[in-house]
C-alpha cells in the first residue's frame, strides 16, 4: 500500500482500488441548451498562444484548454478546494499561472478560499501559498508586477453571502484581515499594506503596465464603508493615496487600466448593497485620462440590476485605450472611452470576467460558462464544451423505473433531465431548486426561486405551474417533499409547513411558524418513509422541529443547527424507523452530525474522526444491517462510516474536492449519487459494509 500526500490530504492506494470504485463523471458538461456550464469567475488567456485558455470555475476548480476552447482538461483537482476568484499568468509565460481560491463575488454561494496556488508547469504540479494568511476569505485579484515577477499583489474580500459571510462556512479565518496584500518573494510570504490603505475589502487590484511602481486599489466594501474609494501608490505599495473626483457612497468598485496606456484607467461603480442584497445598482462607471487624478464620468447607466455586489467586471483593449467593456448584468463597449456604448451581451448574463486572448479576441466568463468573441462582442461562441462546472443545488431525483432519467436544479441554469452520459437538457427555467419524481414515476416536480414557483409534469417535459394555497416567507429555492409511499402527498416549507393530499395540486398550512421571526425560513423537510404522520422540518435560523400527528402538534427538538441560509438536504430519516433521524451542520468547528433514536428526545454527537469541514448532506444505506452504513456530503467530497459515526473514511477515489450539497443512496441500482456545487453530478458503485474503503480521510 503507498501513500500520496498534498496540501493536508492523504489518500490511500492499494489492491482494494478498483475501476468501479472510482467516480464517474455524469455531468451536465454541458447542458444543451445553450450549451451552458456553471459560473466562470475567472479567465486568464497565454500572452502568445492564442489557444491556451485557463478558467476557474466559481466552485469548479481550474480548467485547461490547449486547443482554443474546443476541449477542456481539469488541472487543479487535488487543491484543497474548488472556489475560485482570480487567475493570473506571469508576465510572458502561459504555463506559470497563479490561483487565487475563494469566490469573490460575495454570493451566498461564493465560498472561503484557502490561500493562492501557483502551478509553474500549466496545472501538472502545485503550490500552495499563504494558506495561513488567506484561509476562510476570497482573492478578488491577483497582480504580478510586469518587469519583476517575483512581486505579487493580492486583493482580498470577505467569503459572500447575506448575512455578510455565510458562505465562509464559519471559517476561523472569515473575519480578516482583508485588504491588499503583496508578496515580494513569489507568494512564500505576504505584507498586509496599511499604510495610507485601510484594511477594509479589497475588491481589484491593477498596475500601470509602463510603471511597476504605480499601483491602484480599489476598497470596495458591498455594504458601503466610508473609506471605500480608489487609492493609488507610486512607490509600489509601499504607500497609498485615495484618489480624489470619485463620487462617496459606494460600494463594490471594480478598476481597468489600459495596457496601451497605463495614465488611462476606468473604474465601475456601484452603489452599497443592503444587508439582504438588494438596490447594489450601477453608481457610474467612471475615465481618468491622467492616471487617477482628475475622472470624467461616462455616459454608461445602469447595467447591473440590483446586484452590482455580485455583477462587477470590466476590460480595456489591449491597443486601443478609447475600447473599454463593462460587464455586469449584461455587456457593454464604448469604442469612444465612454461618450457612448453598444450593448454587446453574449449568450448567458450575469458576467464575471472578461480578458483578450493572444488573438485579439474577447472572452467572457459568466453564469452560464465561458463564451468567446471574434468581432468586439457583435456575436458569440459558447466554449462550452465538457467544460464540467454545473452547480446544482439540494434536491436531486432518480426516476424510479429509469436509473438512467435523474433531475437536479442548477444555479441560474434552471432545472435539467439526465438524457444519457453527460447530456442533459434544460426543461424549466430561472434558478432550479427541488425536483422530485413520484413513487409511481407518473408525476415530475420542479421548482424556481421564491415562495410557491412550484410547476408539475405528467410526461417529464413539460411543465405547469401547480401549488395554490402557497405563501411566506422563502430560503430562495424552497423545500419540498414527496411521500415514498404515497404520491400524492407532499409537503412544503415557507416559514410554515404546508401539506398537499393531491398530488401538488393544492397545499394547506399544518404548521404555525417554525422559525424565530424575522426573514427566517424552513431549509429543510422530510418524510418518514415508514409513516406519513411524521414529518420533519429544519429552519435557516437553526431549529429542528417534528411533528407526529401529521402536522397537528410539533416539538422543537434542537436549536442553533448552524448551516446555509438557503436550501439544504439536512434531515434524513431512517427507511423504516420513523423516530430515527439525522441532522448534519454545514459548519467549520461545532457539531456536524447528530443523530437521535427518540423522536429527537436526546441525540448523538457522531462526528468521530470526521475531519472539520462542513457537512451539507447525509444519506443512509440500511441494506446491510445495522448499524446503518451513513454518506455525508461535505466541501471537500463525500465520507462514509460504516460504525455508526465513529469512524469516518472518504468514499471512493477520483472526486474532486468539491462541495457536495446532495446524496442519494440508490440501493436499487447499487450506486451513489452525489451533487455538486461546481462539479455537476457524480455516481459511484454502493459498496456493501464489507467493502473496503478506497481513500483515508483528508
Amino acid at each position: 500500500m503507498r501513500f500520496v500526500r498534498g496540501f493536508g490530504l492523504s489518500l490511500v492506494l492499494g489492491a482494494a482500488v478498483q475501476a468501479q470504485d472510482r467516480w464517474q463523471a455524469l455531468g451536465p458538461a454541458p447542458i444543451s441548451s445553450g450549451p451552458y456550464t456553471g459560473r466562470v469567475a475567472a479567465v486568464a488567456c497565454s500572452p502568445t498562444d492564442p489557444n491556451r485558455y485557463y478558467v476557474g470555475g466559481a466552485d469548479g476548480g481550474v480548467w485547461r484548454s490547449d486547443d482554443g476552447g474546443v476541449s477542456w482538461i481539469p488541472v487543479g483537482d487535488l487543491l484543497p478546494c474548488t472556489s475560485v476568484g482570480a487567475l493570473a499568468l506571469a508576465p510572458g509565460s502561459d504555463t506559470t499561472l497563479y490561483v487565487g481560491l475563494g469566490e469573490a463575488n460575495y454570493a451566498n454561494h461564493s465560498r472561503y478560499g484557502l490561500g493562492i496556488a501557483r502551478t509553474r508547469d500549466a496545472g501538472r504540479t502545485w503550490a500552495l501559498l499563504g494558506r495561513d494568511v488567506f484561509a476562510g476569505r476570497c482573492i478578488a485579484r491577483i497582480a504580478i508586477s510586469p518587469t519583476t515577477p517575483s512581486v505579487l499583489y493580492a486583493a482580498v474580500t470577505p467569503a459572500g453571502g447575506f448575512p455578510a459571510r455565510a458562505a465562509a462556512r464559519e471559517h476561523p479565518g472569515r473575519d480578516g484581515p482583508f485588504g491588499l496584500f503583496r508578496s515580494l518573494d513569489d507568494g512564500a510570504s505576504w505584507q498586509h499594506l496599511t499604510n495610507g490603505l485601510p484594511a477594509v475589502d479589497c475588491t481589484d487590484v491593477a498596475l500601470d503596465p509602463a510603471n511597476a511602481s504605480v499601483v491602484f486599489a480599489a476598497i470596495g466594501d458591498i455594504f458601503g464603508d466610508p473609506s471605500n474609494g480608489v487609492y493609488k501608490s507610486t512607490d509600489g505599495g509601499n504607500s497609498f493615496t485615495r484618489l480624489g473626483g470619485l463620487p462617496t457612497g459606494v460600494g463594490r468598485i471594480t478598476l481597468a487600466v489600459a495596457p496601451a496606456n497605463g495614465n488611462r484607467v476606468y473604474a465601475s461603480l456601484v452603489r452599497p448593497s443592503s444587508a439582504t442584497g438588494g438596490s447594489a445598482s450601477t453608481l457610474g462607471v467612471y475615465r481618468s485620462n491622467d492616471g487617477g487624478a482628475t475622472w470624467a464620468s461616462t455616459s454608461l447607466g445602469s447595467y447591473q440590476s440590483t446586484y452590482g455586489w455580485y455583477l462587477c467586471t470590466s476590460v480595456v483593449h489591449p491597443g486601443n485605450p478609447d475600447v473599454f467593456f463593462a460587464g455586469g448584468l449584461t455587456c457593454h463597449r464604448t469604442d469612444n472611452g465612454g461618450s457612448s456604448w453598444t450593448t454587446v451581451t453574449p449568450p448567458h448574463v450575469d458576467l464575471h470576467a472578461l480578458a483578450f486572448d493572444a488573438a485579439g479576441r474577447l472572452l467572457c466568463g459568466n453564469d452560464g460558462g465561458v463564451h468567446r468573441s471574434a468581432n468586439a462582442g457583435a456575436s458569440w461562441q459558447s466554449l462550452n464544451s465538457n467544460l464540467g462546472l454545473v452547480q446544482f443545488y439540494a434536491g436531486l431525483s432518480v426516476h424510479p423505473s429509469n436509473p438512467d432519467q435523474i433531475f437536479g436544479g442548477t444555479q441560474d441554469n434552471g432545472t435539467n433531465r439526465r438524457v444519457s452520459g453527460t447530456s442533459w437538457i434544460g426543461v424549466l427555467g430561472g434558478d432550479g431548486g427541488y425536483t422530485g419524481v413520484d413513487p409511481t414515476g407518473a408525476r415530475v416536480f420542479a421548482e424556481s426561486q421564491g415562495t410557491g414557483n412550484l410547476y408539475r409534469s405528467l410526461n417529464g417535459g413539460s411543465f405547469q405551474p401547480v401549488g395554490s394555497g402557497l405563501a411566506g416567507r422563502n430560503c430562495f429555492l424552497p423545500p419540498f417533499a414527496i411521500h415514498p409511499g404515497n404520491g400524492l402527498l407532499m409537503v412544503y416549507g415557507t416559514e410554515r409547513v404546508f401539506r398537499s393530499t393531491d398530488g401538488g395540486s393544492s397545499f394547506s398550512a399544518i404548521s404555525p411558524d417554525l422559525t424565530g421571526g424575522g426573514s427566517a425560513a424552513i431549509r429543510a423537510l422530510a418524510y418518514a418513509p415508514s409513516d406519513a404522520n411524521t414529518i420533519w422540518a429544519a429552519t435557516n435560523d437553526g431549529r429542528v422541529q417534528v411533528t407526529r400527528n401529521g402536522g397537528g402538534s410539533w416539538s422543537l427538538v434542537l436549536t442553533g443547527v448552524v448551516g446555509w441560509p438557503r436550501t439544504m438536504r439536512s434531515i434524513e430519516v431512517h427507511p423504516s424507523d420513523p423516530g430515527r433521524a439525522w441532522v448534519v451542520a454545514s459548519t467549520f468547528g461545532g457539531v456536524k452530525v447528530r443523530g437521535t433514536r427518540d423522536f429527537g428526545g436526546s441525540w448523538n454527537v457522531l462526528d468521530g474522526d470526521l475531519p472539520d469541514v462542513p457537512v451539507q448532506t447525509l444519506a443512509v444505506d440500511d441494506s446491510s444491517g445495522e448499524p446503518a452504513v451513513l454518506y455525508v456530503g461535505t466541501d471537500r467530497g463525500v465520507y462514509r462510516s460504516v460504525d455508526g459515526g465513529a469512524r469516518w473514511n472518504a468514499y471512493a477515489l477520483g472526486l474532486p474536492n468539491v462541495p457536495v450539497v446532495d446524496l442519494i443512496v440508490d440501493a436499487p441500482n447499487r450506486r451513489v449519487l452525489a451533487a455538486t456545487q461546481g462539479r455537476g453530478l457524480w455516481q459511484v458503485k454502493l459498496l456493501a459494509r464489507e467493502g473496503v474503503p478506497t481513500a483515508a480521510p483528508r
